[in-house]
Order: C-alpha cells, then structure tokens, then sequence
C-alpha cells in the first residue's frame, strides 16, 4: 500500500526533517553505494530511462508517452519498460487487453495504448523480454536509481511547482539518493509546468553542462465538455492539487474536490459517495486517466463499476517547449 508523501517534505527543513537527519544520512549513503554499482547489463536496444530524483510522482509517466510519440515520429519502435507499481501479477507480464489495473498497476494500462508495454520489477528480465519483439528502443518508466540495466539516456522529471521539496534525502525528505550523486548519473532534466521550485535545480543542471528542458502538461482534449454542468473532481495521484487546478483553468466550475493518496484503490463506500454528491448536485463526476483506468467496468451490481461508467477522464499530454532539441537528445541516444 502507498503510504503519504509527507507534507513538510516539501516545506523548509522544520525539526522533523532535522530529527530524522541521522536516518537520511544513512538512507543516502546506501542509496548512494547502490547507484555507484557497475550495471550489470546492457540491452543491444537504447534505453531511454524517464526518472525522478524524488520519490513519489512527477509526470514520468506522461512525460515516457510523449516520448515514445516523439520516436515514433522519427521512425522508431519504442517499446515500454514498467515495474507495475501497485499490480498483483508475479513475474514478468506483457500488457494485453483485457487486463485491469488490479493485475498490472494503473500506469501500464497507459503505456500499452501506445505502445508494447512489458511489467517486470527485473528490469534485466524484462529488457530481454523486450529485445525479442520488433521494437527497436526501451523507454523506462522510472528506475533511474536501479543500476541493473545500463542507460542510453537518463531524462529526469521535476514539477516545476514542487521541486525537489526541502532537498533532504529520505525519510527527512523526498530525495531518493544524495542530489549530487544522482545529478551526475543524469543526462537532462525536463521541468514540467509553471512556478520557481525548480530553478536551484536548473542552475546545478545548467552548471553541469547538462540541458534543462521546458514541459508543460495540456489538455488532450477538446476541453469544452468540462464548462456543461458543475463540475465534482476526485483523484488519487500525487497532487492532486494540480489536477484539480488544471481542471478550473480550462472551464470547469468545480464544486467539489476529492484527493486520495496516489494509486488509491477506491472502495464501494467512496463510490457510493461520489455517485450520491454527483446526484444531489447535478454534477458530473471528472477523474484523470490513471485514476478512471484503477476502476473496474466488468461487475454490473458494483458502486465503483457504476462509478466508471458514470464519470470522466480528463486526459492530459505532456509537450516539451523545444521538440527538436529533444529529439536531438534521442536521436544522439539511439544512434550509439
């Protein structure tokens, strides 16, 4: 089960965060000896790795769509590169239809409507899974710190209003390994959205010589549907909080917002709540795609059944402000 990113992860360093400083510092040494390992395999395929240095969501998922889109466009075959999170099934798993969120995790059933999408916490395992398809590219969905699989390149993620929190290492913050070891196994950073949290990381990127890329995440969708009735918004990612504004700044009129920790499993009591506001209301019921695809449709007599059909996703792509230069990135990273 996911636990709660704590919310002063990402105030300034308060006495928590410094109580739980003997903790990070160890967490950080072991993170650190992990990721200086030798990794033990490299894939005859590129590997493109779309990481984070926090724990917790940022838009990796999103951000590996855009970028199989961009391969596709430059003739290639990407193929996906999933642990899963959340999904029962043992082993390693190609995505097929049919498959829930329950078996596979909600994030792969994104991946596979866009391309080949493999499950496997081996990444080893699952690279080799993927090198006897026809796809001609690994994208990675996170597993930046896991030295196992070797990376043509790393692609940090960072939202632009959270940054990397108060920039301590876990448990005293969100840093999975010390910044300075994981800035210099990374190629680039893609910062995603508006807002100046991230600027600090921008400058260490920009004095590494490494390139710091502009993102936005919009709509992939002719939004207008979202201004015909009140709006009751309901998302278990994250930030929530993103989402919800996202919604009001391309016409919804939300009356209602409800947050759920991020790969939130919703029960019939939350559904039946839901499906009961939206009523009373004369709202429409609006989640976002990860959270729509978490819901199962194949049991008639089920409040969460009912609450998928009766509610919407608001699906969300993330572009990049300069397409050539990232391009430019896959094509040097996919050519070697």
């Amino acid at each position: 089960m996911p636990l709660e990113t704590p919310s002063w992860w990402y105030r300034k360093t308060g006495m928590v965060a410094a109580a739980l400083s003997p903790l990070a510092a160890l967490y950080g040494r072991a993170a650190a000896s992990r990721m200086h390992k030798c990794e033990t395999y490299r894939s005859r395929l590129p590997v493109i790795c779309i990481g984070n240095f926090t724990a917790g969501g940022g838009g990796k998922t999103p951000t590996a769509i855009s970028v199989a889109t961009l391969l596709k466009g430059m003739g290639r075959k990407p193929a996906f590169l999933t642990r899963g999170y959340g999904g029962a099934a043992k082993g390693l798993v190609q995505v097929s239809e049919g498959q829930s969120a329950t078996e596979v995790g909600d994030e792969p059933l994104l991946l596979a409507a866009v391309a080949l999408t493999i499950v496997s916490t081996d990444r080893v395992s699952g690279a080799k899974a993927i090198e006897t398809s026809d796809a001609d590219v690994i994208v990675m969905d996170d597993g930046f710190q896991n030295p196992s699989l070797a990376k043509d390149l790393a692609l940090i993620v960072v939202d632009a209003a959270a940054g990397i929190g108060n920039g301590r290492v876990i448990p005293a913050g969100p840093l999975r390994a010390p910044l300075d070891v994981q800035i210099a196994r990374a190629d680039a950073l893609a910062v995603i959205g508006e807002g100046k949290k991230a600027d600090a990381l921008i400058a260490a990127f920009d004095a590494a010589g490494k390139p710091a890329l502009r993102a936005k995440t919009v709509p992939n969708c002719d939004a207008r549907w979202l201004s015909v009735l009140p709006v009751i918004g309901f998302a278990g990612i994250a930030r929530p909080a993103k989402f919800f504004g996202m919604l009001k700044s391309n016409g919804a009129r939300l009356i209602a917002s409800h947050a759920y920790r991020d790969h939130h499993r919703f029960t019939e009591k939350e559904a039946k709540r839901l499906l009961e506001e939206a009523g009373h209301k004369g709202a429409m019921l609006v989640t976002t795609e990860k959270d729509w695809a978490r819901l199962p449709d194949e049991d008639e007599d089920s409040a969460l059944t009912e609450l998928k059909h009766r509610s919407r996703p608001f699906p969300i792509v993330v572009t990049f402000d300069d397409a050539m230069a990232v391009k430019g990135l896959l094509s040097r990273a996919t050519e070697r």
